[in-house]
Formats: C-alpha cells, structure tokens, sequence
C-alpha cells in the first residue's frame, strides 16, 4: 500500500488544508518514498499546487502523469534519480532543484533546461541566459548539421517513388548516423547533444517525409563526462599486407589522457591494460545508437580513463595520486537499488603498484571502496565468468589470490573476502581462466614459465601450489619450462596463444591435448601441444603482450616498433579441431600475420616520437576497433571499415 494517502497529503500541505485542491504548498521530504508512492490518481486531485518539496527521499524517477499543470517549483534534492525527461509534464515549472542525486549530470542539466521553457532556477542559479542559449542558438546550430547531414550523406539515397518499407530502412540508417557523426560543442555534453539530434532528426524526417513523429523518445544512457581528451598532431598511417587478407583498418584518434599532472609534456607514462565495457541489456550505460561496445577502460600512470572510441571522448577519469595502475578489469553486478527492485550495473575494478583494488561503480561516477589484496604490486586482475564477485589478483609476491568482492547495497556497504591462494615459484604477469571449466582451472604466464592449478573450491585447502608446469621448445631446440611467458590467452576453448619473450616467439597450443596427458597423479611436468608458430618480431624485449577476438579468429600482438600484428586463424582452427584426440604435428612454416598496421607519423612539438613500443592491444569482441596501448603515453584508436 503507498505510503501516500488522502489524510497525509492534507496534513503535509503549508499551511494544513481540509481539501486537496486547496492545496498551494507541499512538503513530503524525509518520508523514504519511492516511486511507486506517487500515485497519480491521487496527485491529479492537487490541481493548484505550485510548490512540491520531494527532498531526502528515494525516488529513482517520475511517473509521467502526476498531472500537476500549476506547479512553478519542485525540490527533489538526496534522491537516486536516474532520468530527468520526465519533468517535461510540468511545462510551468520556475525553480526546481535535485543536488545530490549522483546519476544526474550535466547533460541533464541542459536537457531540463530545453524541456522546460518557463525555468527560470537551477539548483539554485539563475540559468535564464544559458537556457535561452541551449533553446535557441545551440538548437540552431544542431538543425543546421542533421539538415546538412540528410542533404550530403541520405537525400540521394531514397528514390523519388519509394516504398514504406525503404523509408523505414533509410530512417533507421539516418538515426544511427546522425547521433554518431553531428558532433556540436564540449565532449562533456556529448550525451545531451545526442539526445537533442535524435530529437531533431525526427521532426526532420517527420516534416520532410511525413513520418510519425516519436513524441517520446526513450532516455539514454546518462555518461558524467568530465575530462577534455588531448591528442597529438594530425596522424598518417600505413598498413603492409603479409598475408591475403586486408582489413581496411584506419586510425580515428591518438590520445594523452593519463598524463601525469595534465602535462602535454608528458610522454613517459606507460599505458598497460585496456578492456572493453561489456553492455548492459538495460541500464544506465547501454548506447542505443550501437550494438556492441565502444566504450574501453584504459589504465596507466596515476589514472584510469573511460574512452569512447568512436567519438575518442574521455568519458571519465579517475586519479590516484602516488599509484600506477597495471590492470582494470569489468563485472555487471545486480545490485538493489530503490523501491527495492535490482538492476545490472558495471563495476570496473582496478589494481597496481600499490597492491590495492580499486572498485568503481561507473554510472555513479563513484570509487565506493578498495580491498588491500597485497603488500607488492599486482601486475594483472581478472573476473569468472560464470561468478560475478570473483575476482583473481596475481601479484609480485607470487602468489595468485581469489577474492569474492560482494556486492554492494544501496549505500554502498560491501564485503570482500579471500577464498583462495594460488602459490607461484615466480612473479605472475598473465593469467586465463580455461573457457571449458573456468571454475576449476587456471593458466598462469610467470615470469618462470607457464602453469595451472585446479581452483575448484569444493576442494578445503586454501593454499594451493601449481598442479602442472608445461614445457616449451626453446631456442636450441630442446624443451624447456624456465622461460618467461608475458604473454597469455585463449583463441577459443581449446586453443592457447602463449607468447615467450626469451625466444621471442608467440605459440599455438591445445589445451585439452596437453592437459589430458597429466592423467591422474601428482604434479607433472606437461610438453605443451604444439599446433603452430606465429611469425613476429625478433624482439627480446619483455612485456609487450598479446590478445584474442574469439569471436573473428584474431590473435592481435604489438612490437617494438609501434606496430600491430594482426593473425587471422580462421581457416586453421577447423582443422585443429577436427584432429581433437591426435597429437597434430607443428606446422612446418610460421604462419604469417594478415595484415601489419604500421605505426603512424606523429609530431609532438615538432618533433616525430621515437621508440614507441606497443605494449597492448585489445580489440572488443566484435572487432570493430582496435585500442592500443604505448610506452609513451599514447592510446591509438583505429577503425575497422
């Protein structure tokens, strides 16, 4: 039953009142509504109320048909409110106010000011020349360049006599790329300038080819964009083939965010780790203009940023002063949040030199907590799969540890507890979960070599040392387990690309062909099955890693020289798979690279930057875009077309 009733409003009404369409003035603060406690049928009986005062409640958005047509003034300050569309329905509304809702930002702002044209105060300031600027000027400008975008890039596309059917092709089509290409004043009001072309869009293509009109477009995604990204001087790019393959990829943006103290002098601050946002299937953060991610956490430095590689906005950026990160990590927890429903969110966890994990929840723009895993670095972090607290740390103290992280409440209170200790004979730099059993194996590329250990915890021992260590071919040609593995991952459940930086050389192996010749018994030693080499640099340098697409068949490893190798294995994982049980004998040649994208000619006070090495690259899952990570402090963003 709401908590709202007849007799309360009467009581809660300045001064008190017999009637409720007597009613002026009503404060309902401090009284724990949620949503669910505006009932509109009894707020339409308030038919003059011209002041509201909804402070200190739980409210996490509006009903859409309170139906208060005289209300001038709305105090809805320490709420969790997520949307502010919904205030459209107090068209006479003068003052309103909603500090301290932590999902709202900027970009709300200027969306209350377009909405609302009487809004005279905003949270207390006199917005009245902005908001005139946003309703006019920027509204100006925003029609101008989707009216210039149809003309250039769609008018030609849709036949003189065309078919309902080619008009909602061409309107779809048109939507998507004029949210993702009109672009019209500071980065951190990309969110809101999206949500007004979208807007303008459909009047357009309403009043020009007599569409129905959306008179209600869903809210998007609410981003707190509060970093201005820097980039060096305008980039050329090469691509030289070695294989047959062209993947048309070109270079968008080369970024300086995690500079030290903002300097554009900066190009010392190694870029370590990068991942991509996974998306939501409701929430805060789901783009609805594209259907995979395009959102990358990246860390190096004091800093961790959030990039939005289509546009190469810094979204979000997050400073810790006397710290290095070398890992960031992504989880989707479902947390409880008001009116005690429970919604997905993506916690991004994030760890280095400080031996400490940082726990950020991204759409509240708010770091609400830390578990001091380490008394040494930790040089890598990953989340299970399949359990969404688990969290492993592999530090400099050798040792690999399982964290459930909990989940946090409504006021961010959580509880992190260690479940597990893997012991290492040498320091950790790569770990992978195996895709088969990822609850009950885990792969570890150490500074001494490669290993696994059975993590299943219906096992009671805490401390666990390495269940199998395997060999390698070293570079004499014999085998060999002591070498150092930076680089580790899985093409899909079977296939392991391994990089060993002593030989320098980046292999192909089975992991269930491997393992499966342990049978049962103590700790082996395990020759790795060998399926194929990677032909890449010559390099012996250390710590430049590798990734996988899984999904396209991609192994992507960066060298000393600032460019990208790009395998594509797809017509070899058929094969490999077809020969499961059977000991496949290495391939004679090395396979070679699809493509090499070389790195590019950027100046940097006039001066071309030397010795760039590639120490990541990360594509997301769809291969899309390719983020890369440098020794000198530069992200590169390059497109797949």
């Amino acid at each position: 039953m709401s908590k709202i009733t007849t007799e309360l409003l009467l009581e809660r009404a300045v001064p008190r009142s017999t009637r409720l369409r007597k009613i002026e003035t009503l404060n309902l603060s401090k009284l724990q509504l949620k949503t669910g406690d505006l009932d509109p049928r009894l707020f339409s009986r308030l038919r003059h109320l011209q002041k509201l005062d909804l402070s200190d409640n739980l409210l996490d958005k509006f009903p859409n048909s309170l139906t208060l047509p005289d209300l001038r003034v709305l105090n809805c300050n320490n709420n969790k409110l997520e949307d502010v569309t919904a205030l459209k329905q107090f068209p006479l509304l003068e003052e309103l106010t909603y500090e301290n809702n932590v999902y709202l930002t900027l970009n709300d702002d200027y969306k209350v000011m377009f909405l609302l044209q009487n809004l005279r105060l905003l949270n207390g300031k006199d917005i009245t020349k902005l908001a005139n600027h946003v309703r006019r000027v920027n509204s100006r400008k925003l029609t101008s360049k989707v009216t210039a975008h149809w003309e250039k890039f769609f008018r030609d596309q849709l036949p003189e006599k065309h078919t309902a059917e080619q008009v909602k092709s061409i309107k779809k089509k048109f939507l998507k790329s004029v949210q993702t290409n009109v672009v019209y004043g500071p980065s951190s009001l990309s969110e809101f300038t999206r949500w007004r072309v979208k807007m303008i869009a459909e009047e357009f293509l309403a009043y020009s080819l007599g569409l129905e009109l959306n008179s209600d477009p869903e809210p998007e995604e609410k981003v707190d964009e509060n970093e201005e990204e820097e980039s060096t001087e305008s980039p050329r790019a090469a691509a030289e083939d070695k294989g047959q393959e062209d993947v048309s990829a070109e270079p968008l943006h080369f970024l300086q965010c995690h500079s030290k103290g903002n300097s554009r002098e900066d190009f010392k601050t190694q870029l370590w780790s990068c991942v991509f946002e996974p998306l939501l299937d409701s929430g805060a953060r789901k783009d609805p203009i594209v259907s995979c991610s395009r959102t990358v956490a990246t860390c190096g430095g004091e800093s961790v940023c959030l990039i939005d590689c289509e546009t190469g906005t810094v979204l979000k950026k997050y400073k810790v002063a006397a710290e290095e990160f070398f890992s960031v990590a992504w989880t989707t927890l479902t947390m409880v949040i008001s009116d005690s429903r429970k919604k997905s969110h993506n916690i991004l966890a994030a760890a280095g030199r400080r031996g400490i994990v940082k726990l950020i929840h991204v759409a509240a723009d708010f770091c609400y907590g830390e578990i001091k895993a380490h008394k040494k670095p930790i040089a890598t972090v990953c989340f299970s799969p399949t359990r969404e607290t688990h969290l492993f740390t592999a530090s400099y103290d050798k040792r690999i540890a399982l964290w459930d992280i909990g989940i946090p409440d409504c006021d961010y209170n959580f509880k992190a507890s260690q479940l597990l200790v893997l012991e290492v004979l040498s320091i950790p730099l790569r770990i992978a979960l195996v895709p088969t059993c990822p609850d009950q194996y885990l792969l570890a590329g150490c500074e001494g070599g490669c290993f696994a250990w059975n993590i299943k915890l219906d096992k009671e021992q805490k401390t666990r040392p390495f269940e199998a260590t395997f060999q390698f071919p070293d570079e004499d040609g014999s085998v060999t387990t002591l070498h150092r593995v930076d680089g580790l991952a899985f093409l899909n459940d079977d296939v392991v690309v391994s990089k060993s930086s002593k030989p320098g050389c980046i292999y192909l192996w089975s992991w269930s062909r491997s393992f499966d010749t342990k049978g049962k018994g103590c700790q082996r030693t395990i020759a790795a099955v060998i399926l194929a080499e990677l032909e890449w640099s010559t390099t012996d340098l250390s710590y430049l890693t590798l990734s996988t697409c899984p999904a396209k068949d991609y192994v992507f490893c960066g060298d000393e020289k600032g460019s990208v190798w790009m395998y594509n294995l797809s017509s070899y994982t058929t094969a490999w798979s077809s020969a499961k049980g059977k000991r496949s004998p290495l391939q004679e040649k090395k396979i070679p690279p699809a493509q090499i994208l070389q790195w590019p000619e950027l100046r940097a006070n006039g001066e071309q930057l030397a010795e760039v090495l590639v120490n990541n690259v990360v594509s997301d899952p769809t291969f899309t875009y390719l983020v890369v990570l440098t020794s000198v402090n530069i992200t590169a963003i390059w497109k797949k077309s």
